[in-house]
């Protein structure tokens, strides 16, 4: 049987501002990518929605990003590999505090934005993200486009790849995001 996971973006607001409505989305969603407070997000927020997704059993994704919460995860950036790791373990590390506080866990990890596009075809990069997810431990899974750098460093590094597909965004003819 062919099975469908249907997440979307979750937690990604700060403070007082909200940009979706995490509630509604959690009532249809199978699994949630949490914003881990680099492109958005904040600890009441990540502990918030943790909360609402363990009591539905909706499973926790990490959604990792670039540190740019200025440009909401959207901007290009040139980080250095070891840096890029790190920063992936620790957006990982924070979510998974709230996750087991709220009587779950991380299920995964779904890249965001521009980090998300750069990976798909930039295999340095995507090592770094993949070193990450390795170095936060558990053998997380990953989420990615089909035939991305990223979806081969990652089965190459042990991990279990899950692709995906949007259904509110266009793609070129060679499969990636427009």
């Amino acid at each position: 049987m062919t099975r469908i996971d249907l997440n979307a973006d979750l937690g990604e607001g700060f403070g007082r501002w909200r940009l979706t409505d995490d509630e509604q989305l959690l009532s249809v969603v199978t699994s949630a990518n949490v914003a881990c407070g680099f492109h958005a997000g904040d600890a009441a927020t990540m502990r918030r929605v943790c909360e609402l997704a363990a009591e539905r059993g909706v499973r926790i994704g990490a959604q990792v990003s670039y540190r740019d919460l200025a440009g909401f995860g959207r901007r290009a950036m040139d980080v250095p590999s070891d840096e890029l790791a790190a920063e992936v373990a620790y957006q990982i590390g924070a979510l998974e505090v709230f996750a087991r506080a709220a009587g779950s866990r991380v299920a995964y990890v779904k890249p965001h934005g521009a980090l998300y596009n750069r990976i798909v075809h930039d295999e340095e990069q995507a090592a770094a993200v993949v070193e990450g997810v390795a170095l936060a431990g558990a053998g997380l899974p990953v989420l990615g486009l089909p035939s991305s750098r990223f979806l081969k460093v990652a089965e190459r590094a042990g991990l279990p790849v899950v692709t995906e597909a949007f259904a509110d965004r266009a793609y070129t003819p060679e499969g990636t995001l427009v």
